[in-house]
């Protein structure tokens, strides 16, 4: 008796806990089906989605729109070049700086450690003032490289501390054996070290590549005309103080950003698995 009454209160708490994820899944779903559905079809007005999404006739309309009333060509290959461009600085600068911290020492090493920790207890809209003014002095406002400094250098702290931590879980025995087959420092992170920690640095890609693109502060801040602007300020100004009549193009517009998002993250997911799979020489 006691039996059956806990195989039916374990069947019953498995269904309800089915029930609950469909309907998580469901609340996920539905606003991308709808936004999905909006950029899709032929109506301009808000009013003219329908509640149930992909009830409304295919068309590509909102898409002809976008680029052809709008500089959304312009916003996005910015937002692109600002995304490689933070990357490539983020990745390289923080990467050689986790690894000093992590293996040498020097002056007032704690003491610069410390403060870069330090400075990531106050929200980066402290400096704003300060940022625009340092900006406007090395003619850097509405520049597309203005805004990659703001974002490069801002990064700097918190993702040296991310490498420095992933660095001092390394075996310092295969640098070592490169120092005894002639390697210097340099050749040895390069050749050795790099490839073991790859899975931190795809990781940190992801990061430094995806946060430029739904940015609005500082793009705001730093941008002006209408051709450097990026896709987060570009679309924002679409539906800013208008009627819901740029709503289904606004929707198109926001379809296309996950483009970058979903390779992007597809290639780094594959790499950091590989890597992870094939990566040992940890202490």
């Amino acid at each position: 008796m006691n039996s059956k009454f806990k195989l039916n209160g374990s069947g019953l708490s498995l269904s309800l806990l089915k029930i609950i994820l469909i309907i998580q899944v469901l609340l996920i779903i539905y606003p991308i089906a709808f936004t999905i559905s909006a950029a899709f079809i032929r109506e301009n007005s808000l009013s003219a989605v329908g509640t149930i999404p992909f009830s409304k006739p295919f068309s590509l309309m909102q898409f002809k729109r976008l680029f052809s009333e709008t500089n959304y060509g312009h916003w996005y290959l910015n937002t692109l070049k600002v995304a490689c461009m933070n990357t490539v600085i983020t990745v390289f600068v923080c990467s050689f700086t986790g690894y000093i911290f992590s293996r040498f020492w020097f002056p007032f090493k704690k003491t610069v450690m410390a403060s870069m920790l330090v400075l990531q207890m106050f929200p980066s809209f402290i400096g704003m003032v300060a940022t625009y003014v340092i900006l406007w002095k090395i003619n850097a406002l509405n520049t597309l490289w203005g805004l990659v400094l703001v974002y490069a250098t801002g990064s700097i702290p918190y993702n040296a501390w991310l490498m420095k931590g992933y660095f001092d879980t390394v075996s310092k025995d295969i640098a070592e054996a490169a120092y005894i087959d002639g390697a210097t420092p340099f050749t040895a992170f390069i050749r050795v070290v790099v490839p073991t920690a790859r899975p931190q640095i795809v990781f940190l890609a992801l990061t430094s590549f995806t946060g430029p693109w739904m940015d609005y502060i500082f793009p705001r801040l730093v941008l002006r005309s209408d051709e450097k602007k990026t896709l987060a300020v570009g679309l924002f100004d679409l539906i800013n103080g208008r009627s819901n009549d740029n709503f289904t193009m606004f929707a198109a517009g926001a379809l296309l950003v996950a483009i970058p998002f979903i390779i992007f993250f597809v290639k780094g997911q594959k790499s950091l698995l590989m890597s992870l799979a094939g990566t040992g020489g940890k202490e």
